[in-house]
């Protein structure tokens, strides 16, 4: 028997069943797979045992017992390819914030999976928008590096799948001068004394040796990203400053960057496409609020996109709570020109391969079951995801938000506590 039901009321159905159900079918109007097979017209996929079993049209053969999904779109789960979601609770208080370290004697051995909350109310906001991975850097305080990120599944549960150590995070440009004594120069100063340091670790520093600006244990941290086995993230706006960074990948071809920000990007497409270094941008940031930003344009990721720059889509403005604005973000892309099907591969396909995330991000036979069921055009903004497996497992669909709609939404004068009485 093959039990069918609607995407709006699957999730609690299917919830309910839990791991005793390992078989599922989701039916799609459209079903957006991320590969050479693009969008399917009523397709069907199938999950089992954690993975992706079958994807396919209509006729595809629907193993008996399976628990069967109706949508209008389904689609990978989306990668959030840079926020602090789960690293900062309440920006302003700082028993809840996680991400900056202001009074650490420590920046690029920090890592912030140590201070991951799977509890934090924005990880569920976050998977109700159809979000099943996040990249999560820290924020850097006393100097250029913020230190560790990671990449966690957005399950809220207390064995998330985490890989620490994903990426190391820099900052450059006007930030990175401002951390670094007050200029660019010193920031580029430091960041070749510290790559010096983490290259000569640990022979620098035996026998009680001392690093030129990295202590044993940052430059310890470093020495994977200085030669070469772990991805950089670099935050860099202007062109100026982008130019100085892909200055840096030309003498250093072993290593391996990624940037984030690249407002200006569109300037100095062709060259990082050239060096296939991927940029990680906002398509709402398209105003000169600083002189890193005076070329800002909403059709930065169009045109990157055009010259054959790998372009990921985030929200650079709240990562830590509006990661999941990045679908609205990318439909903004799509109004300003970017092709759409580019635009779901920013939020899928090319974050999985910045991280290397292997058989994420695309719905293919033998990949990871992060799928999302959807009422709609994923990138419409009034659309929902009305369903989210995070490894074959269907997710809870509420969060703080949802419980207090649900409590307050239909409350009647006569179920209000009593307050005051007027004499």
């Amino acid at each position: 028997m093959i039990r069918k039901l609607m995407a709006g009321v699957a999730l609690c159905a299917v919830a309910a069943m839990g791991a005793s159900a390992e078989t599922y079918v989701i039916e799609g109007k459209k079903v957006w797979t991320g590969t050479d097979a693009g969008t399917i017209e009523n397709g069907v996929v199938v999950i089992r045992d954690g993975v992706i079993a079958a994807v396919g049209p209509s006729t595809t053969p629907k193993p008996e017992g399976a628990s069967v999904i109706s949508a209008e779109w389904v689609t990978p789960g989306l990668i959030s390819a840079f926020s602090q979601t789960g690293i900062v609770e309440v920006d302003a208080e700082d028993s809840t914030n996680d991400a900056v370290a202001a009074l650490s004697g420590f920046s690029a051995s920090l890592d912030a999976s140590d201070g991951f909350n799977p509890d934090d109310t924005a990880v569920d906001v976050s998977r109700l928008g159809g979000l099943t991975r996040i990249a999560v850097a820290p924020q850097p305080s006393t100097n250029l590096f913020a230190g560790q990120g990671f990449i966690a599944d957005t399950s809220g549960a207390q064995d998330t799948d985490i890989k620490a150590r994903a990426f190391t995070f820099i900052t450059l440009g006007e930030g990175g001068a401002g951390l670094a004594g007050g200029s660019r120069p010193a920031a580029w100063a430091q960041l070749r004394a510290a790559f010096d340091d983490a290259r000569a670790y640990p022979a620098r520093y035996l026998a009680g040796g001392e690093g030129d600006v990295l202590n044993r244990r940052d430059a310890e941290a470093l020495a994977p990203a200085a030669r070469g086995r772990q991805l950089i993230l670099i935050d860099a706006r202007s062109a100026a400053d982008l130019n100085a960074v892909m200055d840096l990948a030309e003498s250093n071809r072993n290593l391996k960057f990624a940037i984030v920000g690249a407002d200006e990007g569109w300037r100095v497409a062709d060259r990082l496409a050239k060096l296939k270094i991927p940029v990680m941008v906002d398509g709402f940031s398209n105003l000169p609020t600083s002189f890193a930003q005076l070329a800002a344009t909403q059709e930065n990721a169009a045109r990157l996109d055009e010259a054959g720059v790998q372009v990921a889509i985030v929200n650079l403005d709240n990562s830590s709570h509006l990661a999941r604005l990045m679908t609205q973000i990318a439909g903004n892309t799509v109004a300003n020109g970017m092709d759409w099907n580019d635009a779901m591969k920013a939020l899928t396909v090319t974050p999985a391969a910045i991280y290397g995330l292997s058989g994420y991000g695309i719905l293919a036979p033998g990949a990871h079951a992060d799928v999302v069921a959807w009422d709609g055009d994923p990138l419409e903004v009034t659309s929902n995801a009305d369903a989210v497996f995070i490894d074959g497992e269907p997710q809870d669909m509420t969060s703080r938000q949802t419980e207090l709609r649900d409590r307050y939404r239909s409350l009647g004068k006569e179920d209000r506590p009593y307050a005051y009485a007027k004499p």
